[in-house]
């Protein structure tokens, strides 16, 4: 297990990250078998110094439906640049690289603080407390129900800025960390930037609410960015109609000036919840 202090200060340092996962030896440690996906425990050690991180190899991808084969190593570090360029730094550092297992998604693993403040609950079906937010009723059995919720968090409402942006089909609860400087890191974000309207996430509690002033500020420059800079660091893992498709939500975005709300079209919550 990372120290969480230390963790939390090298996924703050983006540049020396990403210069230890790139070129650091990757030593595989473990598979976390939870995942649908093949993912890798490691840690990755350059010049003295060892980090741990999650590689992701394309090989260990398991074909989807509705994206395409080989893809979701990509879609990872598409994610993390969109996130870059918002100033947030939601995601921690990854790129795409060669592995033990060919080439795969490494990220910096973010050990989580034990001692940070719950961000879901569930409360009573009536009414969310003071500073919680209502996600959706949930059966908690013998026929009772009770309001599942999420805080009314600054840090999860940009996460929910950027899930509108990267049209994330899979913002569950354990897809979010809290490090141990206050930061929040989002993960797992293979199934991003389709085409079609996936937004599936249990952060529905700024539902048709407008957006904050500083995330329309952060749109404006993303939407800068994607015609320029930040387009092309994604063009080598997006499709144009990709691509075309993130600008347009974007745009609608501003347009709306508010947060989506769930689509009758597709499942709203992930599943499993957490």
């Amino acid at each position: 297990m990372a120290d969480p202090t230390t963790s939390a200060a090298l996924a703050a340092d983006a540049e020396t990250a990403l210069e230890l996962l790139g070129r650091g030896e990757l030593t595989v440690h473990g598979r976390v078998t939870d995942a649908s996906n093949a993912v890798l425990y490691c840690t990755a050690t350059l010049d003295g110094v060892t980090a741990p991180c999650v590689y992701k190899p394309v090989a260990g991808e398991r074909p989807l439906w509705d994206f395409p084969d080989g893809t979701l190593a990509g879609r990872e570090v598409a994610a993390y640049e969109v996130s870059a360029a918002t100033g947030w730094a939601l995601v921690p550092p990854t790129l795409l690289r060669e592995g033990p297992h060919g080439p795969g998604m490494v990220q910096l693993w973010v050990e989580p603080d034990a001692d940070a403040p719950e961000l879901l609950d569930l409360q009573d079906p009536a009414g969310a407390e003071p500073g919680w937010l209502p996600i959706v009723r949930a059966d908690v059995g013998a026929g009772r129900t009770a309001l599942l919720v999420h805080r009314d968090d600054d840090r999860l409402r940009r996460l929910a800025v950027l899930d509108a942006v990267l049209n994330n089909a899979d913002r569950k609860g354990g897809h979010w960390i809290p490090a141990a400087d206050g930061r929040l890191y989002g993960i797992d974000h293979g199934v991003t930037f389709n085409v079609q309207g996936k937004l599936r996430t249990l952060l529905w509690g700024w539902a048709d609410q407008p957006v904050t002033a500083e995330a329309q500020d952060v749109l404006v420059r993303l939407a800068e960015a994607l015609d320029g800079d930040l387009g092309a660091r994604l063009a080598p893992h997006l499709t144009a109609a990709e691509l075309r498709a993130t600008r347009e939500r974007v745009g609608a975005l501003r347009l709306t000036g508010r947060h989506p709300a769930p689509s009758a079209d597709w499942p709203s919550i992930p599943w499993p919840p957490v």
